[in-house]
């Protein structure tokens, strides 16, 4: 930035204001909103907006008033040198590239990069401005000419699949191939973008998936078999090239859809001989196993009895209270589940003082800042609770300053983000990813049978799974079973995830599926749980024969261990544990075996994850603030009648 202040300093005739006065609109911020969302909703930058409100760089508070500018684009501002050159700033806009913008002025790699030293370490980013310098900028920067983009038509493709995968409508697909109005030919070539003619060398073509041809060698491997990558947000083709380890060229070589810009969603084709992770796993490790650290340690629980609202009950007994109130019998279990915890702790000899509050908690209201102040909670090397996400919230904003750890034991991963919240129920949208994950760590063919009423999964597959092909439902929403097999693959695996909770879609679903057995490999996949599937009307050895799949924050543990901790419960409490009790005993037990490890909760957080009765517990920095948990199983129906781990 303070490089292009200076060239336009050195430039005195240079006098140019990217928002004129009167031009601004205001914006007021709402709890939890970030920049990138409020620049998406006014077609701006994040650094247009920082530029009027230099305060915001330094977060964005609730209910503050932002100046928004015009969302007209800013375009190149060309300055001329004294000696004739021509020096251009270029605002980097959404999904541009390097590559694009070195093929718009007409620039090599090196020289952008030798007049902008911060791309080396920063990589492309929105809102940078870059200076280019060209002696034939001045000459062609008006008659820059629109790459043709070309489609080969693969089989069982779509005039539909194809706009949606272009971003254009099937009109417009029509309007450029008027020959394909009647039909779409398999390996026909689509003209998508720009205006053909005879001897293009700007032409990018989307060859059929069995016939690429890498225009470009790819350095330091031979490999001829290749992997999927999907692109996650704020990636740029600076970092997915340097990630994957050979140049930006050949990247766009093996994608060309690249040359128009890196989409979050886009399944890109890498060289299976490159190693790539999309997100750096912890190690799972036993830290009951490891040496434990000399200094006490202080816990405190902070659990919603609400023994006030109890007592001033007159009018139910606590047996009959104890029949009605879910959320205290929830209560109960996870305390009796944590006492377990405890007790094993102290049986490995912990070293850890523990206290439980009641935090008198409702949605709305709880007891948390009172205790907190008074019994000098500030001191807690790691608190578990309270239930309700708000209340967590305002324990975490009490205690940022202290940096003390709070740790969420049932909500979502909804609401402010503090930097010391530790989420220890996976998001949703994160527990349905994992299912995607691992389908596509497999090297599966994924196809989606959802009914219409459906929409939000609809949805959400389109915009964060776009590999994934729908299947056709009927007139009548029913499923239909040759357009379902026609989308399976021989040499793959064929996962179907079938989301409904329609009967008679189920059934025809299975029945495809079991009748296709024969010829392709293919699975049952849920993303939810189904109530429909046990019911009667479902056999249930269809499921195991198409051995259902589904992801699992929880998992069926039958080890020794788990046994044992079944055993004890029940001859301590005389019930069997529910999930809560054993979720109780899981995060209280994990908590105090990390305090142990004489480091502090974040640090182990950060290097390892763990696995209990039931959970695991793999965290992860969010980037909105605080720690979400990623710990998620992937279960399956075996043909032996049983729920096993997915390896």
């Amino acid at each position: 930035m303070k490089y292009f202040f200076a060239i336009c300093m050195t430039t005195l005739w240079f006098n140019y204001s990217v928002f004129s006065q009167g031009k601004t609109t205001t914006h007021k911020v709402e709890k939890g909103e970030t920049i990138n969302q409020i620049a998406q909703k006014y077609k701006v930058t994040p650094f247009d907006i920082y530029q009027l409100n230099p305060d915001a760089q330094s977060g964005l508070k609730p209910n503050s008033i932002l100046l928004i500018p015009n969302s007209s684009s800013k375009k190149a501002i060309n300055v001329q040198s004294k000696k004739g050159t021509a020096t251009v700033t270029h605002l980097v806009a959404p999904k541009e590239t390097l590559y694009g913008i070195e093929k718009k002025y007409g620039v090599s790699d090196e020289a952008l990069k030798q007049a902008n030293p911060f791309l080396e370490k920063d990589g492309l980013q929105i809102g940078q401005i870059l200076t280019i310098s060209s002696n034939a900028v001045l000459k062609n920067n008006t008659s820059i000419t629109e790459k043709v983009v070309y489609h080969y038509v693969l089989p069982k493709e779509t005039k539909y699949s194809i706009a949606k995968q272009y971003g254009i409508t099937i009109e417009e697909l029509e309007r450029k191939n008027p020959e394909v109005v009647s039909n779409l030919p398999e390996g026909f070539k689509l003209l998508i973008k720009g205006v053909a003619l005879k001897a293009d060398k700007t032409v990018v073509a989307v060859e059929p998936k069995k016939e690429i041809v890498v225009t470009a060698p790819i350095k330091n491997t031979v490999a001829t078999n290749y992997l999927n990558y999907v692109v996650k947000p704020k990636e740029t083709l600076y970092s997915l090239s340097k990630m994957v380890g050979i140049t930006q060229e050949e990247l766009i070589a093996l994608n060309p859809l690249l040359s128009e810009g890196v989409i979050e969603g886009m399944v890109l084709k890498v060289p299976a001989t490159i190693v790539f992770s999309q997100e750096a796993k912890k190690e799972y490790t036993e830290l009951s196993k490891n040496t434990y650290g000399n200094s006490r340690k202080k816990l405190t629980l902070l659990l919603p009895f609400n023994v006030s609202k109890i007592e001033g009950d007159t009018v139910n007994s606590m047996a009959m209270r104890l029949k009605k109130d879910k959320f205290l019998n929830m209560t109960l279990d996870f305390y009796a589940g944590a006492l377990m915890a405890i007790d094993s702790a102290k049986t490995l000899g912990l070293d850890i003082d523990v206290n439980i509050f009641d935090s008198q908690e409702t949605k709305s209201s709880s007891n948390v800042a009172y205790l907190i102040k008074n019994n000098d909670l500030e001191d807690s090397d790691a608190i578990i609770g309270p239930f309700y996400q708000s209340n967590v919230e305002k324990a975490a904003e009490i205690l940022l300053p202290n940096q003390v750890p709070v740790i969420s034991p049932l909500s979502k991963d909804l609401g402010v983000s503090y930097a010391n919240i530790f989420q220890s129920i996976p998001a949703p949208e994160a527990v349905k990813n994992a299912m995607f994950d691992y389908m596509r760590s497999k090297g599966g063919n994924i196809v989606a049978v959802v009914d219409k009423k459906k929409g939000s999964v609809i949805q959400f597959i389109k915009e964060n799974h776009k590999d994934v092909r729908f299947s056709t439902l009927t007139a009548n929403g029913g499923v239909s079973a040759e357009n379902l097999k026609s989308l399976f693959v021989k040499d793959k695996i064929n996962y179907v995830v079938m989301e409904t909770g329609n009967t008679g879609m189920i059934k025809s679903t299975i029945a495809a599926m079991l009748s296709a057995m024969a010829t392709y490999n293919v699975q049952l996949v849920i993303l939810e749980p189904n109530e429909t599937l046990d019911t009667d009307e479902i056999n249930f050895l269809n499921l195991t024969k198409l051995k259902l799949m589904y992801p699992s924050v929880t998992r069926e543990n039958k080890s020794q261990e788990a046994l044992i901790f079944e055993k004890e419960f029940r001859k301590k409490n005389k019930i069997y544990p529910s999930i809560f009790a054993t979720r109780g005993f899981d995060i209280t037990f994990d908590t105090m075996l990390r305090l142990s490890q004489d480091k502090k909760y974040q640090e182990t957080i950060d290097a390892t994850a763990t696995e209990q009765i039931d959970n695991k517990f793999e965290f992860y920095k969010k980037e909105d603030g605080g720690y979400t948990n990623k710990g998620i199983y992937i279960l399956y129906y075996d043909t032996d009648l049983t729920i096993k781990v997915a390896e």
